[in-house]
């Protein structure tokens, strides 16, 4: 029965961030509601002119809402481009075909390439309350993906999002699986790179369980979010980018997925795989060198697991058109001083800046990557990459693209740093022998990161330094007091996140 204009919900903007899922609320007594029979958590369509979404209901008790009136959030109010008090026609959301496939994959059946397509189109198009997307994310984790499905799902990333296409005949990219704080190489190696005139359109996700991602580090120097066609352009003029993904839709079903990963606090292989290839292959890049670093406290923390993922990367990219190459680095301790945005930006620019108090594991891993990359392109003999990607860097020729990249991308601006501050202190002469990497990072995190931009711990000690009584062992940033006691109480309950050796 077609519902009576009078009784349609006048649209009002609540100004609420439920994030990538939208949400519209009704008052109790609202007569569309009654009529509808809709229920609190019910999946219901919500049109106005010619746009229509599915949007989870929510009940208001409260005097939130004027009578007559149904909230949007912040989500639902940009999906429909709805005016104040345009009129909503609610109706209940039609079945979701794919749920199906959730349910068979939870019990163990394996899925078609029809039933991933089918899957990701449903999550992009917003089908998806969080609740199924955490039913996915589960159903696929713990090695619950099979090789031909890793690509089914890299396809189905790949093909319901934008894709670049470049002029250039070579088209590189490189990635690190995560797990390792502070391993900010990204921007170091794009400005050696795209310097020496290779093309190399680094898009990056933000922090799905770390302190922060690329993305969140650029974001504290320069704009991260740019239009499909001014990335072309930008990646055109300098031949590089150091941008967010999820602006440009590359690949978008990983950007949702990621907040619900993040959430979970998961990151399965198969969902890692199919997030880094798809990316790659929608940014239009025909090599990627992926970085996996191997430690205990790392992501990955065997040699065996690490060759193991190493092999299913490169079979999947074989099969997609893109040539993947792996390097297992050393994940023992964190890169860098800095773990958090502002506090790895800060490593990054002393780094292009040859300043003489830069981080020298970070300035190695960040040489040594690029050496092989430019190996791999022939852009330098076999032997010589490293040579050159130093001379690179040392000469200046990269801090110049860097600022370059960052003017085009908005112009450049320093890090800032965080109001509050603790350090910790060794009481007497102690030798640092190892880190807990997971700890560390969720140090950072409780103390603001990567949310808070200049929250973060900063490491005054690397494992095999020797640091005298009294002296200082980490600080921990933070922007609000309430944060940095927060951490300081997370590190002195679990203060063997740092193990030490006392000396005479």
């Amino acid at each position: 029965m077609e519902q009576p204009e009078t009784t349609l919900p006048l649209a009002h903007r609540l100004g609420i961030d439920t994030g990538h899922e939208p949400v519209i609320f009704l008052r109790r007594e609202s007569p569309v509601a009654r009529s509808e029979g809709f229920e609190s958590m019910s999946r219901i369509a919500v049109e106005v002119n010619d746009k229509r979404i599915l949007a989870t209901l929510m009940i208001v008790y409260s005097d939130l809402l004027e009578p007559g009136h149904a909230g949007l959030s912040e989500k639902a109010w940009r999906a429909l481009k709805v005016k104040p008090g345009e009129r909503l026609k609610l109706s209940h959301a039609p079945p979701i075909s794919s749920l199906s496939y959730i349910r068979a994959k939870a019990f163990g059946h394996k899925l078609n390439r029809k039933q991933f397509h089918s899957i990701i189109k449903d999550i992009v198009d917003g089908y998806y309350m969080n609740v199924h997307l955490a039913a996915f994310i589960t159903a696929c984790a713990n090695s619950n993906l099979n090789a031909d499905e890793i690509i089914y799902l890299t396809e189905a990333m790949v093909n319901t999002g934008q894709k670049l296409e470049w002029e250039a005949e070579t088209v590189i990219d490189k990635h690190c699986i995560g797990g390792l704080p502070g391993n900010r190489t990204s921007p170091i190696i794009v400005a050696i790179l795209a310097a020496n005139g290779l093309t190399i359109p680094k898009t990056s996700s933000r922090a799905i369980t770390s302190p922060a991602g690329t993305a969140d580090v650029m974001e504290t120097m320069t704009n991260v979010d740019f239009t499909f066609e001014s990335l072309k352009k930008i990646v055109k003029e300098t031949g590089g980018c150091l941008a967010w993904g999820g602006s440009v839709s590359l690949s978008p079903a990983d950007d949702i997925l990621i907040t619900v990963e993040k959430a979970l606090d998961i990151d399965f292989e198969g969902q890692l795989i199919a997030s880094i290839l798809s990316k790659k292959i929608a940014a239009g890049s025909q090599q990627v060198l992926i970085d996996i670093p191997v430690g205990k406290t790392a992501k990955v923390r065997s040699r065996a697991a690490a060759e193991a993922l190493s092999k299913q990367l490169i079979y999947t990219g074989s099969q997609l058109g893109i040539k993947v190459n792996v390097v297992l680095t050393d994940g023992s301790q964190p890169v860098g001083n800095g773990i958090g945005p502002a506090l790895e930006a800060q490593d990054v620019l002393a780094v292009l800046k040859n300043d003489s108090h830069a981080p020298a594991d970070l300035r190695e891993r960040a040489v040594t990557l690029s050496a092989k990359l430019l190996e791999l392109t022939e852009k330098s003999p076999p032997g010589q990459g490293y040579k050159l990607s130093l001379d690179t860097l040392t000469s200046g020729l990269a801090w110049d693209k860097f600022r370059q990249i960052c003017e085009l991308q908005g112009g450049f601006t320093e890090p800032k740093t965080s109001c509050c501050t603790y350090t910790i202190t060794t009481p007497r002469r102690v030798l640092v022998e190892e880190f807990d990497n997971r700890q560390l990072a969720r140090l950072a995190k409780l103390a603001g990161a990567p949310a808070d931009k200049t929250a973060g711990v900063f490491l005054h000690a690397k494992v095999g330094d020797t640091v005298s009584e009294d002296g200082a062992l980490m600080t921990i940033h933070a922007e609000a007091p309430g944060e940095l006691d927060y951490a300081i109480n997370f590190y002195k309950d679990n203060m063997s996140m740092l193990k030490l050796k006392e000396l005479k």
